[in-house]
């Protein structure tokens, strides 16, 4: 018999947002990994919000709802808002009643100083990294550091002349034509972070990584992964250039705990003299790919066992980038200025880590 459809919703409802969540979905790990780690929190979002006053939104609602935009692959806080008011698993996840009203989505930017910022997400991500620690799932002697690049929130139109490099035709705008949208003629002007700077986004860099790409406006983005699984256990982001990536590195080893027979792996940008001798500094060993001359490391270090399987092992420091920009939301940064941009970054590092824990669970 043919069911009818009926136009007229129930009044009521009797069934609530677990129920509605099937046992077996991935997202239930996630959520407990991620109540636990903002549990401990607690005494930090404590020191952000007054004792007084109009109650705000939740802080771990928030922070729950950008890790929601991050596996989700949402495009804008505008869509997270939207996804998050009809589709249930996304409320039960943040923790929000099936009848709790949806804040605005300019909540987000209202907070991003003082809430999401760089220091809550690196505090979060270590509260997710100690519970994969305390499951044994981490390495704590073989590790691999990468860099890559992340396009600026800028284009190439707002990469002008500093104000003393200006000539007196060039009044600073990138372009001519008027509007939003001016045309501009790069063709026989040469251009540099030197000379010049992006209007849009004054961190952002003018750079390319290899020869016979394209130069274009980035930050880097800088990863330690352990050896054993392939989690993150450390990420920060810098202004885009050369040395960069050694001294990021050489920084973040830094926040390791160090201890003998430690070694860590790197492709060939960094087989130079300031990143082997400061890891040797540093009492643990590079094990960065050799270069053919002129490099860093010798036969003392090429020639070991323990050498060869870094190189196997440090290629997997190519798949949280991938996952960043191919899942996550680190395609094309979306916001101006190294501090939000750290705080992007490692969110999506935490979120990285999350999907990597929940197969262990």
């Amino acid at each position: 018999m043919r069911g009818d459809t009926n136009p007229q919703g129930a009044m009521f409802s009797y069934i609530d947002l677990e129920s509605r969540v099937p046992q077996s979905h991935p997202i239930r790990k996630i959520r407990r990994v991620v109540d636990k780690a903002l549990k401990a929190l607690g005494a930090d979002f404590d020191e952000l919000y007054a004792d007084s006053g109009r109650a705000s939104i939740a802080p771990e609602k928030l922070l729950r709802a950008q890790l929601l935009q991050i596996l989700y692959s949402i495009r804008s806080e505008r869509q997270l808002v939207e996804r998050i008011d009809y589709d249930l698993l996304f409320r039960w996840f943040v923790g929000m009643a099936i009848d709790e009203p949806i804040w605005n989505h300019s909540t987000f930017a209202k907070n991003r100083d003082r809430l999401l910022n760089a220091e809550i997400a690196h505090k979060l991500f270590e509260q997710i990294r100690k519970q994969a620690y305390a499951k044994h799932l981490l390495s704590r002697d073989h590790f691999s550091v990468d860099g890559t690049l992340i396009d600026a929130s800028a284009s190439m139109k707002s990469f002008v002349p500093k104000p003393e490099f200006r000539d007196n035709k060039d009044d600073g705008k990138g372009g001519t034509g008027g509007g939003r949208n001016a045309d501009v003629d790069f063709k026989q002007k040469r251009r540099s972070n030197k000379t010049h700077e992006s209007t849009t986004d004054p961190d952002a860099r003018l750079f390319k990584k290899s020869k016979g790409s394209q130069s274009r406006l980035c930050m880097m983005g800088h990863i330690i992964t352990e050896n054993r699984n392939g989690f993150i256990v450390q990420a920060t982001v810098s202004e885009a250039g050369t040395s960069k990536e050694w001294d990021a590195a050489l920084e973040m080893i830094d926040q390791l705990s160090i201890r003998p027979g430690q070694t860590i792996g790197a492709d060939k940008g960094y087989d130079t003299k300031r990143f082997v001798e400061g890891c040797r500094e540093k009492q643990i060993t590079p094990h960065v790919a050799a270069k053919v001359s002129r490099g860093a490391v010798d036969g003392r270090t090429t020639s070991t066992e323990g050498y060869a399987v870094s190189q196997r092992k440090r290629k997997r420091v190519e798949e949280p980038f991938g996952w960043m920009k191919d899942v996550g939301s680190l395609r094309k940064l979306a916001h101006g200025g190294l501090a939000k941009a750290e705080a992007i970054f490692v969110m999506n590092a935490t979120a990285f880590n999350l999907v990597r824990l929940k197969a262990y669970l």
